[in-house]
């Protein structure tokens, strides 16, 4: 297990977990029951019908990242635990958001989402609801650049990641 930088605060975890019920709840409980704080959390299905991937980024401030591995390595279901640097990994997470938009407000809201690479799903009388995918830290950004319209509702997914190729960052 490599372990990244202290000046990291955030640390993605990928566990490979056998796919059977209630796997999910025994992981939030360990974490729970140890006080390690989970900052996103994302779970599907592998190409394997047998597994599940949980992407886990963990706050190490909460606890040592290697307490927490070895927790996790300590429930049955548990196949595998890798770390993701986080300076060599492609995190990726999707925000669906509606926002207030006023007829006279959409243009400037539609350049934005532009520049951010985003799509417009759905556009009602006085909002519209808006999807962008990225990292996280882009995420972060385009909320925050939503807020003055006035955000009715958002839905973030958690990161997904993947080790970086090399070369790719």
């Amino acid at each position: 297990m490599n372990v990244a930088a202290p000046e990291y605060r955030y640390h993605t975890l990928v566990v490979t977990v056998e796919n059977k019920a209630g796997v999910l709840a025994r992981v939030a409980g360990l974490f729970a029951r140890r006080g390690f704080n989970i900052e996103s959390l994302a779970v599907a299905p592998t190409d394997d019908d047998l597994f599940s991937r949980l992407t886990i980024v963990v706050d190490i401030e909460s606890a040592p990242l290697d307490q927490v591995v070895k927790q996790l390595d300590k429930l049955v279901n548990v196949v595998e635990i890798r770390e993701l640097h986080p300076g060599y990994a492609v995190e990726r997470e999707l925000m669906i958001v509606t926002v207030e938009a006023e007829p006279h407000r959409r243009d400037e809201l539609v350049e934005h989402l532009d520049r951010a690479g985003g799509k417009v799903l759905s556009v009602g009388t006085d909002s519209m609801m808006l999807s962008l995918v990225g990292p996280p830290k882009r995420i972060d950004e385009f909320e925050n650049l939503l807020r003055p319209f006035g955000i009715v509702e958002l839905q973030r997914t958690g990161r997904v990641a993947l080790a970086a190729l090399d070369g790719e960052h």
